[in-house]
């Protein structure tokens, strides 16, 4: 998942999408099948999961609050609590986990948003009931912790209680940790919400053709540099149009986060981010400046490489995904791009592929195109008690196989993390990164085991290669463009042009 709206949308301007095939048979592309969450939005089971909640938000508030310091050495009482707080914490991730995925489908569909909408703020009421119990914990002094744990029950949640603690110097009172979360409502929360629906919203014209987000960006990956540019430039038109409002989101995002890195004691603006990836910052930092010294090394000088392979002195910046050949990309049926990934992913381990094909035989994936769809592509890892969703635009392109197999990588690693539990399965993006990667590389060498002819090789290897590039490269470039961006904001609002 994004962190944040402005992250989002940079990975979209640079997203690994095709060109854009509008006219030939996909096959059948497959829409997900929520009713493993809810039988639908109206349903008696949803309103019944929301009462359901409240009722056991309030029985665990009357059991637990004020206790915990006082039961602080006993083992079994603290698990006790520890599986209470799980159990409903699954209940609450299944009811928000088919709001969400209800309205990534169609975000341009006002029943949906409101569901969306009402549902975040049901949740957040409910959870109001359990801020005290991850304070309390905190509170329990280490040394009668250290004895409770020598219960084993307690111990296996050893590694959950370890991060928690990681938490404690960030914490706040109870009444301002409240606060915080009923405001985010209004605050991040809603901000984030009105850049994906004004994404979502948003058409370009090119060429006298009105289209969406998702075939505009496909355009970039044309063969035809005269399609890339014109992609290219109606992004730009249209995004101008927008920019004071994206300059507004920006600007509040940032301030949100710079006020509340404030009350928490975070210093570095990368702080909070490097706790929640459960990272040190030095380490971070080792990274950044290895990969800012091999910059010539890597993406100037693949880049210089490109630029003389398409004939030119250097690449505008329509043609940094561009394809080496003037032929159309391979094109690939839905139904061969599950071969492919699913046989890659058997050559490596079959029980990795059983597991990945559940997502196509139990309709786990939502991969068309359509008007009003989310962009892009993620894995959601819903609960433990259900199975996790993927949301792709699959339009046929190498490309696609790549995010689908990327996609797929997360979701496996989910599957297997299920069984550890709603607290245990939890994965700092670091981690989770590391699966995805995995499952998109074998399958990329499965692709190119299987293509013979010299010129496809050749550029499916370049393509590969700039997938590198946006994986590490691209992404530390992110990281410094937003220290700079939380930096600067401390000084004061920032213009258009400051931020560009």
């Amino acid at each position: 998942m994004y962190t944040n709206a402005a992250q989002k949308l940079r990975v979209f301007l640079s997203a690994n999408t095709t060109q854009a095939i509008t006219a030939l048979d996909l096959g059948s592309i497959p829409r997900w099948d929520l009713t493993d969450l809810f039988p639908g939005p109206d349903s008696l089971e949803l309103q019944n999961a929301l009462n359901q909640a409240q009722v056991d938000a309030e029985i665990f508030e009357v059991k637990y609050k004020g206790k915990l310091l006082e039961k602080g050495y006993d083992g079994t009482f603290l698990v006790n609590a520890i599986r209470d707080y799980e159990a409903a914490s699954d209940l609450l991730g299944r009811i928000s986990t088919f709001a969400f995925l209800n309205y990534a489908g169609d975000q341009q569909n006002s029943a949906h948003a409101k569901l969306f909408g009402d549902v975040q703020s049901q949740l957040t009421q409910i959870f109001n009931k359990f801020v005290f119990f991850e304070l309390e914990l905190n509170q329990i002094p280490d040394q009668q912790l250290t004895v409770a744990l020598q219960y084993e029950e307690l111990a296996y949640f050893k590694p959950w209680l370890d991060d928690l603690r990681k938490e404690k110097a960030y914490q706040l009172e109870e009444k301002l940790e409240l606060l915080f979360n009923e405001k985010s409502l209004t605050s991040a929360k809603a901000w984030n919400r009105l850049f994906d629906d004004t994404l979502s919203a948003m058409r370009f014209e090119v060429n006298g053709e009105t289209l969406s987000l998702e075939p505009t960006l496909n355009l970039l990956l044309e063969s035809d540099e005269l399609k890339r540019r014109a992609g290219a430039e109606a992004l730009s038109r249209t995004f101008q149009d927008n920019i004071q409002t994206f300059t507004l989101i920006t600007n509040t995002l940032t301030k949100d986060k710079e006020i509340s890195d404030r009350w928490r004691g975070f210093v570095d603006v990368a702080d909070s981010r490097h706790l929640a990836n459960r990272v040190e910052g030095p380490v971070v930092e080792a990274l950044v400046h290895a990969v800012r010294e091999s910059y010539g090394k890597l993406s100037h000088r693949y880049y210089k490489l490109k630029a003389k392979w398409l004939g030119k002195q250097s690449i505008p910046y329509w043609d940094r995904n561009a394809p080496l050949t003037v032929n159309p990309e391979r094109f690939m049926k839905w139904s061969e791009a599950k071969e492919i990934v699913l046989n890659a992913y058997a050559d490596f381990a079959p029980q990795m592929a059983d597991i990945a094909k559940h997502f196509f035989d139990k309709n786990w994936i939502d991969a068309s195109v359509r008007p009003g769809k989310a962009p892009g592509a993620f894995s959601h890892p819903a609960t433990p008690s259900v199975h996790p969703y993927i949301l792709l635009n699959y339009l046929g392109s190498p490309r696609d196989v790549m995010t689908l197999a990327h996609e797929l990588g997360h979701g496996v690693h989910q599957v297997l993390a299920a069984k550890q539990g709603v607290l245990l399965s939890q994965t700092p993006l670091t981690l989770a990164e590391t699966a995805s990667v995995f499952g998109e590389m074998l399958t990329f060498k499965k692709l190119l085991e299987d293509t013979h002819n010299l010129t496809a090789r050749k550029a499916l290897i370049a393509g590969k290669v700039e997938d590198m590039l946006n994986t590490v490269v691209r992404q530390v470039a992110f990281y410094e463009f937003e220290r700079k961006i939380h930096i600067a904001r401390r000084e004061g609002e920032l213009t258009s042009e400051g931020i560009s």
